[in-house]
């Protein structure tokens, strides 16, 4: 039998409170080595300005699972999310697609989860003054995700497009009943924060190194791809940079990349978040310093979420079930 779940359905079933110790969980073992996964497969045709994306991925003690989306940067304007795709889980002792589930729904709660554990773990324990660069769906995640890991006292938001700025102000306060303040630059936004998150679809750095005050932690969700970036260079080198996976952030991200090539990082002052958890790294040294969470998403947080949602989904009936015509193998 093949589950299949929708946006609705996906949301119905994972909880960002529930999302959040799971993907903690996540980012552990696969800092312990108990998670097989090989580097994104991205194909970028000539023509065009969409990304399709391949990602498989085996967590021990949930299974396989493959990630297939596309990054759609027109889907914006059609008011449709511009990451697309599904997840596929498959049952371990038969090998069969056990549920397709919405890509959208699915990345959208992960993400914000991954950097809520991230914070819970890095952020100083009295953060709560939050900023946030960008407007759409991640910015409402990472909204809600912050919410439950930090007793917030201010937020601030920044968006190039004020009317989405003001819509994600609305909806803070019918959501959560949090105020926002929406700010005329991206500096006004972060000056004096403690929590930043940035969660734009910028090519380019969205603040200067100079605007992040001393003790702030700054999750940088947004740019993931080689060709994009969020942090200038001087706002990294000024940080102790943890990521959710050392070998992606330094094939893959040129938040991470750029200050190593330019001599302002290396490659051994980076460390994934997984050790922080398991406590073989201390995380942040003093309410002074900076911490950035550069997050590029792993499959095996789509693979761990998809058979989280099939459960729950199961369990109360959700979803869309498809009967398999098996073969005998006679022939």
């Amino acid at each position: 039998m093949l589950l299949i779940l929708d946006g609705a359905a996906v949301r119905k079933a994972l909880t960002m409170a529930d999302a959040i110790p799971a993907m903690a969980d996540v980012l552990r073992r696969y800092s312990e080595g108990v998670v097989t996964q090989p580097l994104r497969a991205i194909l970028r045709p000539q023509s065009g300005n969409e990304i399709f994306a391949s990602m498989p991925s085996h967590v021990a003690g949930y299974g396989f699972g493959l990630k297939a989306i596309m990054l759609k940067p027109d889907n914006a304007a059609r008011g449709l999310p511009v990451h697309v795709g599904v997840v596929v889980v498959f049952d371990q002792e038969t090998g069969y697609p056990l549920a397709t589930v919405d890509g959208a729904a699915l990345t959208g709660i992960r993400t914000a989860a991954v950097s809520a554990a991230a914070t819970r773990a890095l952020a100083r324990p009295d953060a709560g003054d939050l900023a946030i660069i960008g407007a759409g769906a991640q910015a409402r995640g990472h909204l809600e995700a912050m919410h439950l890991v930090r007793e917030l006292r201010r937020v601030r938001v920044f968006s190039r497009t004020r009317d989405r700025a003001e819509l994600f102000a609305k909806h803070a306060s019918q959501q959560f009943g949090i105020d926002v303040e929406v700010t005329r630059s991206s500096a006004e936004a972060v000056r004096g924060a403690d929590l930043v998150c940035t969660t734009t679809s910028s090519g380019e750095p969205v603040l200067d190194a100079a605007d992040l005050a001393d003790g702030v932690h700054v999750n940088a969700i947004g740019a993931s791809t080689k060709d994009a970036r969020e942090l200038p260079s001087g706002a990294v080198a000024r940080a102790a940079v943890f990521v959710d996976s050392l070998e992606s952030a330094l094939a893959e991200s040129a938040d991470v990349g750029a200050p190593i090539a330019e001599g302002l990082l290396t490659a051994d002052q980076v460390t994934e978040v997984g050790d922080v958890l398991l406590g073989r790294h201390g995380g942040r040294t003093s309410a002074e310093q900076i911490t950035v969470f550069k997050s590029l998403g792993m499959a095996a947080q789509d693979v761990v979420a998809g058979f989280l949602v099939v459960r729950a989904a199961t369990e109360s009936g959700t979803g869309v079930r498809v009967a398999y015509q098996r073969e005998t193998g006679e022939h």
